[in-house]
This record gives C-alpha cells, sequence and structure tokens, in this order.
C-alpha cells in the first residue's frame, strides 16, 4: 500500500495589520485544501520569536490545523531553548521545525548551541518524543558547506539527533533533489525528505532569495523572466506551470510530498494545487 503524500504551507509573520488582514484571507484558502500543516518561520536572532508563536496560534485559531514553529538556536543559551519548548508545549504545539539558523549582524555570539543537531539533541533530552521534528536539507549542497560529502554528514548527524524528517530548499531541478535522496538512503538515512516548491511570482525577489540560500536557478529560466520585463502577469503564469511540472515529476517519481513556500500568498499555490488535482485530506 502507497504511503499517503504529505503536504505544508510556509508562512512568515506578519509584521502591520493590513499584512494580518491579507493572511486571515489567505488561510481561509490554503486551509481549505486541508495540508498537513502549516509552518511559520523565525527571525534572526529571536527578532519574531513572539510573532512566530502568535502566528501558529492564529493559524491552529483559523484553520483548525497544526502548525509548526521554525525554532533557530544561533543567539540563544540552552536555558532560553528550554523556556521556548515549554512555552510551545503549554500550548499543545506539537511540531518544530528545527534549525541553526543566520548569524544576524550585531549579534557577536552564536549562543551555546552553534548546530541543527544540537537543537535537536536537547529537543529531544528536554521533551522526548512528544515533538515532531522536521529539519532543513539542501539538494544543491548548502551553501556554506565544503562539500557535498561534509553537507550530506552535517544532515546526518541531525537525522541521528532525532529528527523524524526532513523539508528541503527549494530547487528547480529535479535530478538534484533523487540524487541528494539517493545519497542520504546510502548513508543510511530513511527518514521522509520533503521537497522544497517556491512558484515564481517575483523575479527580483527570487535572485534576491537564492544568491543568498544557494539555489540555483536554470539558466533557461533566468532568461525566460528577463523577458518578460515588468509584465507580472505573465511571471506568475510562467512560475506556476514551472512549479506544477516540478511537483508533478517530483511526485510521480516517488517523492513523499510537497513543502510550499507560499510567500504569505495563495494565488499561485491554489493554481498548482488545481493542476496536480492534489485532493485535500
Amino acid at each position: 500500500m502507497q504511503e499517503k503524500k504529505t503536504y505544508s504551507f510556509e508562512f512568515f509573520p506578519t509584521r502591520t495589520p493590513e499584512s494580518e488582514i491579507k493572511m486571515d484571507s489567505v488561510l481561509d484558502k490554503l486551509g481549505a485544501l486541508k495540508p498537513r500543516y502549516f509552518s511559520v518561520t523565525f527571525g534572526a536572532g529571536g527578532s519574531t520569536q513572539d510573532k512566530t508563536f502568535e502566528t501558529v496560534m492564529r493559524i491552529r485559531e483559523k484553520t483548525g490545523l497544526p502548525a509548526a514553529p521554525h525554532l533557530s538556536c544561533i543567539g540563544f543559551s540552552r536555558d532560553d531553548i528550554r523556556s521556548i519548548l515549554r512555552k510551545y508545549k503549554d500550548a499543545g504545539i506539537r511540531e518544530i521545525v528545527a534549525l541553526r539558523g543566520d548569524l544576524p549582524s550585531g549579534l557577536g555570539s552564536y549562543g551555546e548551541l552553534r548546530y541543527a543537531n544540537e537543537l535537536v539533541e536537547l529537543i529531544r533530552e528536554e521533551t522526548g518524543d512528544y515533538f515532531h521534528i522536521e529539519v532543513a536539507a539542501y539538494p544543491e549542497i548548502h551553501p556554506q558547506a565544503q562539500t557535498a560529502k561534509n553537507d550530506l554528514a552535517n544532515f546526518k548527524r541531525k537525522i541521528d539527533a532525532g529528527a523524524n524528517g526532513a523539508l528541503t530548499q527549494y530547487f528547480y531541478n529535479v535530478d538534484a533533489y533523487f540524487r541528494f535522496v539517493d545519497e542520504a538512503q546510502k548513508a543510511g538515512i530513511d527518514v521522509p525528505i520533503i521537497p522544497g516548491i517556491m512558484p515564481i511570482i517575483n523575479y527580483t525577489q527570487l535572485m534576491r532569495f537564492s544568491e543568498g540560500c544557494g539555489a540555483e536557478i536554470p539558466r533557461w529560466i533566468v532568461y525566460r523572466l528577463r523577458d518578460y520585463g515588468d509584465d507580472r502577469v505573465s511571471i506568475k503564469k510562467f512560475g506556476v506551470e514551472i512549479a506544477t511540472e516540478l511537483s508533478r515529476q517530483l511526485l510521480e517519481k516517488g517523492a513523499p510530498g510537497l513543502h510550499f513556500y507560499t510567500m504569505n500568498q495563495s494565488d499561485a499555490i491554489e493554481q498548482v494545487w488545481e493542476n496536480l488535482s492534489l485532493s485535500s485530506t
């Protein structure tokens, strides 16, 4: 019997009353698709720690579905992390996306935990199996990794520490994902590795994000996007086509699900969902 595919949607905390109103509308639409859960990003150095919690609670109240806060260890002490875990546990949150995070400018110390595997270990030490823990994976190699071999070893340490699964950085190369999965399996990693999908809706934004996270944008996609110039309608239509075909190939070839980077918008995600004829749970 084939295992059920897992679908999830990623959000970032809102910053203004106007964006909160917009988020409610987006949650109405994406909540109707009944994903396995939503995830909510975490600001560098804890700058949006409270907003992450507030957004998680807002999503749960609005949709009735689980929401997973991203938790970064950079800049925090072990006691800080313990306090956050207690807060989440008291609120009945059962999922966490555990990340190393980036050292923000002006922050002089990494804190007591330097790597995501140490964060996963601490979560397990403090809460046992209470939380379902997802960690990050990089099919096209983490931008700070010295070699692909080192990157895979770092990933394995996170899984060995007790992670239940992984969400990948977004990518547009199907082969990169399946090669990474094959290498992970050869290394003894047997948890689900969910591919990350980000429909293209803004060329400038895409290039800025990709430069920072190491995601490779195929040359033919870059040139097509340049040809569209400021034609946002055409860019969005093209982005949906790319995301749909990428998702279709991933699912047909055995990917265990999809994790959508929504950018707090619903239109492109709904179109991809409809194109793929995905069913709500």
